[in-house]
C-alpha cells in the first residue's frame, strides 16, 4: 500500500496536548531545573565568599539562571549561568550589561578564582582541611 501525506485538514482540531497538565509540569521542570543548578552553585561556594544568592529580580529561563556574588574583597558581579557556563554579565547585583564580553567559565570555582584571591585562600584552607581530617580518619 502505497503511504499518502497527511491532508492538515483531516486532522482533529484538538489542543488538549497543550492543556495536558503533565506535558506543562514537564515543561516547567526546564526552568525548575536551572533555578536548581543555581542553588546548587550558591550552596557549593557560600563558606568562601561575603554574600551569594539567586537573583530574584532577573529572571528565570529554561536556559539561564542569575546569581548575585559578594566577594570577600567586598566586590559585587551578577552571573549568568547558561549550558555553556557561568560568566560575569554586571559590576553589580540583579543587572545585565549588553556590553560586557566576558568569558565563560565551566565551573564556579574557576570563576570565583579568578575574580577572588581571598575566596582562593579560603577554598584552599577549607580543602586543606578536609584531606587532613580523611588523613586523621584513615589513620585510625
Amino acid at each position: 500500500r502505497m503511504e499518502t501525506d497527511c491532508n492538515p485538514m483531516e486532522l482533529p482540531n484538538n489542543t488538549a496536548f497543550e492543556e495536558d497538565s503533565d506535558y506543562r509540569d514537564f515543561e516547567g521542570t526546564d526552568v525548575k531545573d536551572m533555578r536548581l543548578e543555581a542553588e546548587a552553585v550558591v550552596n557549593d561556594v557560600l563558606f568562601a565568599v561575603s554574600n551569594m544568592f539567586v537573583s530574584k529580580t532577573l529572571p528565570c529561563a529554561e536556559d539561564v539562571a542569575y546569581i548575585n556574588v559578594e566577594t570577600r574583597e567586598r566586590n559585587r558581579y551578577c552571573l549568568e549561568l547558561t549550558e555553556a557556563g557561568l560568566r560575569v554579565v554586571a559590576y553589580n547585583f540583579d543587572q545585565t550589561d549588553d556590553r560586557l564580553q566576558t568569558p565563560y567559565h565551566e565551573t564556579v570555582y574557576s570563576l570565583l578564582d579568578s575574580l577572588s584571591p581571598a575566596y582562593r585562600e579560603v577554598f584552599g584552607n577549607a580543602l586543606l582541611q578536609r584531606l587532613e581530617a580523611l588523613k586523621k580518619e584513615n589513620q585510625s
